[in-house]
C-alpha cells in the first residue's frame, strides 16, 4: 500500500488557514503561523505543507 505525500501550496502571507480543503471530509480550521526564520509550516491535521514565496529552497 502506498501513501499519497503531502500537498505543498506556496503562500504570499505567513498567517494561513488550513481546513484540509476536502469540505465535510476535511478537518478543523486551523490558523497556521509561518515563523520568519523557517520559511514554511506544516499543518497538524493533514500534513500539507504550507510554503513562504521565496523560501521555496528551505522547504525542501
Amino acid at each position: 500500500m502506498t501513501t499519497k505525500a503531502p500537498e505543498i501550496k506556496i503562500v504570499e502571507t505567513t498567517r494561513i488557514a488550513c481546513d484540509g480543503g476536502e469540505g465535510a471530509l476535511g478537518h478543523p480550521r486551523v490558523w497556521l503561523h509561518i515563523p520568519e526564520g523557517q520559511g514554511w509550516i506544516e499543518c497538524p491535521y493533514c500534513d500539507c505543507k504550507y510554503v513562504l514565496k521565496g523560501h521555496e529552497d528551505k522547504a525542501a
